[in-house]
């Protein structure tokens, strides 16, 4: 008895998608990815340099040539000139002509020498000014005052004291009162 083309098909399909199961046969049928292995791609650098026979041993607490102190190392990286010490308002320390120019232009030489303190200054009273929704959230109650108070009943005693002897209205302290602080628990509450 011969199979018929009509039952083979399903059987087909069936053992086609079991082994597309298999890695193996993935590979075989060219369902799985294959990407190139970059070290035969690539050619290697070799491991070892050759020599150099100017460099010497080291001495022992001699300075280490290779290493600069951070400000060289940051201007290096910023301007990529190594080894030229920058100094403080000078726009001609180093440079083309066109850089020096400029730097002329926007008046680098006025620099502020104090502007990091300016600018810290500015920004801490921004920073204290900006209070966002966030912050009234979290943080609904304004912080308690506890600067001292003028008690009233003493300074107009005070007052009329200097008045009645002839002194100055300023002379004197002033008589104040100090505010107690309010308890963890005891804000909640009130």
């Amino acid at each position: 008895m011969t199979p018929r083309p009509a039952a083979t098909l399903p059987l087909l399909i069936l053992a086609a998608s079991l082994l597309g199961g298999c890695g193996d046969a993935r590979k075989a049928l060219g369902f799985d990815k294959s990407s190139p292995d970059e070290f035969k791609i690539v050619s290697r650098a070799p491991l070892s340099l050759p020599p150099d026979y100017a460099l010497r041993p080291p001495q022992p607490g001699a300075v280490r040539p290779q290493e600069q102190a951070i400000p060289q190392r940051a201007q290096a990286a910023v301007t990529g000139v190594a080894g030229v010490p920058a100094r403080a308002n000078d726009a001609t320390a180093s440079g083309s002509v066109g850089e020096n120019a400029l730097l002329a232009k926007v008046g680098a030489a006025r620099a502020n020498p104090d502007i990091r303190d300016i600018i810290d200054r500015e920004s801490t009273s921004l920073a204290e000014a900006d209070i966002t929704f966030l912050d009234r959230v979290m943080f609904w109650r304004k912080p308690e005052d506890t600067s001292p108070l003028v008690d009233p009943e003493r300074e107009t005693q005070r007052l009329r004291e200097n008045a009645a002897l002839g002194r100055p209205v300023n002379e004197g302290d002033t008589p104040t009162v100090r505010r107690r602080k309010k308890a963890p628990l005891e804000a909640l509450f009130n």
